[in-house]
């Protein structure tokens, strides 16, 4: 997807006429100065195991799909939605002011069909992402990659690949949800945020209904691979772990069946830019023969972590460094869907090595995500020592049956919102009583991870957290950006049915 060679790699590539080896440059829109980026929510046609189906994109005038930004370059935006239905466009991972968020409220419409909104806000550097906030359509994947990339990014003698996760099915998303709901409607939260897919406004797919529900007693064996995030250790366990069986899972658009190979360089380096995108399934990320360091998670460096294999949930970025071998070859970077044998990703490749079929399964299921990758990082820029002003306790709850999930027994629109003060030190553990592991991602701030299961941790500064089942997970945020902010499980069919609160400034 998003493919930038460094300037030096580049320049040494066509003095030796090697260029013809090498991917081009992310494409570019050229603009006028200070004149605003332009993107376009649009719907598009995506070919998927040989059948066309109806999705969305997010792209530029050039076709290039989301955004890369330089460094010190603002994010200055006007998005035209065409997709044929209101929408609104998440930046998840930056900061802006409030009524730039892209989540619509009674405060913040939602943008008509037809219509443009203008963006001006200061950009937060790292491997970002654009998505809907709006009804199921995140689902039909209306997101893209949002990259800001810094000065030191610039200097690095490596070549950046991003690689944007999805779960796809042929099926309306709303008839999965009311699959595992029985059909029954959304409670008072449905309208709020655009959560409820009552505002899903889907088109059908002249496809047949494929994609269907999971099995939810699972067989978790462990990852079999080096590194942190793999499993919980060899042998089976029964955990709930997925919610749908879907058709197919995407590595830029592609199945493992036709995946995207990125032409590499003998003996180069690489900054993988991963995105999970998918709507409710997380990834064991598999270097299979190579070992690679994580420089950053959910855009925010980290004393690096070396390993194999690394767990990622949804909403998640990570950004791992990869030194090839000097005698070239073919290298697969695989995304290992969680608790099952499926598979999706891309081909790392050097010129002229043979590129061969893989399959799309591997031969025994992944383990679940944990948190020992979690418990393994460190943050390069903490928050600034200080006690907590506020401290609080949030559980996630709720179950299959029937198919609701809460924060503190409460769907939104029935929630109590946690009310803050602007300089405030926040402190806020969250504890899952559900049965089921839920990546929790708040808006409008990062948060630093300084407690995993009651142990202090100076641990990674990110935005989405995963808590597993049983676990207790605690973070904090100084509450230094004035709004009402979204605070929710990013399983989208987990907060449609109501995991989602707020964190709202008094005044």
């Amino acid at each position: 997807m998003t493919h930038a060679l460094s300037r030096r790699r580049l320049l040494a590539a066509a003095a030796a006429g090697g260029c013809a080896a090498l991917l081009p440059v992310f494409p570019r829109q050229v603009l006028a100065q200070g004149a605003p980026f332009r993107l376009t929510v649009e719907r598009r046609t995506l070919e998927v195991k040989g059948k066309p189906a109806t999705v969305f994109g997010i792209r530029q005038p050039n076709g290039a799909a989301g955004l890369m930004l330089d460094p010190g370059q603002p994010f200055r935006v006007d998005l035209t939605n065409r997709s044929g239905e209101d929408t609104i466009i998440h930046w998840h991972g930056q900061t802006p002011p409030y009524a730039q968020d892209g989540v619509a409220d009674a405060n913040r419409p939602t943008i008509p069909d037809g219509a443009t909104q203008s963006y001006d806000f200061a950009a937060r550097s790292g491997t970002h992402w654009m998505h809907s906030h709006h009804g199921l359509q995140e689902q039909r994947l209306m997101a893209a990659p949002l990259i800001v990339r810094t000065a030191d990014d610039l200097r690095a003698d490596e070549q950046e690949v991003t690689v944007l996760l999805h779960d796809f099915t042929f099926r309306d998303p709303a008839d999965l949800l009311a699959g595992l709901t029985g059909g029954a409607a959304p409670s008072a939260h449905g309208g709020g945020h655009g959560a409820g897919p009552t505002a899903a406004g889907h088109a059908s797919h002249a496809m047949p209904a494929q994609g269907g529900m999971a099995g939810h007693t699972m067989s978790g064996s462990a990852g079999h691979g080096g590194g942190h995030g793999g499993g919980h250790g060899d042998g089976a366990m029964a955990m709930d772990l997925n919610d749908v069986d879907y058709d197919a899972y995407l590595a830029n658009d592609r199945t493992l069946a036709d995946p995207e190979v990125v032409r590499v360089e003998r003996g180069g380096r690489v900054r993988l830019r991963i995105i999970n995108g998918a709507t409710s399934t997380a990834f064991h990320i598999d270097l299979g023969a190579l070992t690679g360091q994580v420089v950053a998670v959910d855009g925010t460096p980290v004393r690096p972590v070396e390993g194999r294999r690394f767990g990622m949930s949804m909403g998640q970025r990570l950004d791992i460094r990869l030194t090839l071998p000097s005698g070239g070859g073919v290298f697969p970077i695989l995304a290992l869907r969680e608790g099952a044998v499926e598979r999706t990703g891309i081909l790392l490749a050097t010129p002229g090595a043979p590129v061969a079929k893989l399959d799309d399964r591997a031969g025994r299921p992944s383990g679940p995500l944990d948190l020992s990758l979690e418990a393994a990082l460190t943050a390069l820029a903490p928050l600034a020592a200080r006690p907590a002003d506020l401290v609080r306790r949030v559980r996630l709850t709720g179950s299959m049956t029937p198919y609701v999930w809460t924060l503190d027994d409460r769907v939104f629109g029935e929630h109590v919102p946690l009310e803050v003060a602007r300089g405030q030190r926040v402190e806020l553990t969250l504890e899952n009583a559900s049965g089921m592991a839920h990546p929790m991602h708040l808006h409008g701030h990062h948060f630093q991870v300084v407690g995993l299961n009651g142990k202090p941790l100076a641990g990674a500064v990110r935005d989405t957290v995963l808590v597993p089942d049983g676990a207790a997970v605690t973070v904090a945020f100084d509450a230094d950006n004035h709004g009402r902010w979204p605070l929710h499980c990013h399983n989208l069919l987990h907060m449609a049915t109501g995991m989602m609160t707020e964190v709202v400034y008094g005044g």
